[in-house]
């Protein structure tokens, strides 16, 4: 139920801040958000699947405490970054 590699990539191209960049905030959050809508697709056919719902709310969090320390530290940068992803009406 993970991401696959191309996906993982694709993502990876498209939010890193500079070429070897493979762990910064925005791209974390870009991550995690392609996860979540993955998981919240599965639950959506698997109703009973409490283990992959807890993972969801625990990735949630993690996504929402990321979002924060970005919002604190380039707000401007937080907000291209909801932008670009569609997220936080």
């Amino acid at each position: 139920m993970s991401l696959t590699q191309e996906k993982k990539q694709e993502i990876i191209g498209q939010f890193q801040a500079h070429e070897t960049d493979t762990g910064s905030s925005a791209l974390q959050v870009a991550l995690l958000s392609a996860r979540i809508s993955q998981l919240t697709e599965h639950l959506k056919v698997n109703k009973k699947d409490h283990s992959s719902r807890r993972g969801l709310l625990k990735i949630i969090g993690k996504r929402k405490r990321l979002l924060g320390y970005i919002k604190r530290k380039d707000p401007q940068g937080y907000q291209d970054l909801i932008k670009k992803l569609g997220i936080r009406g």
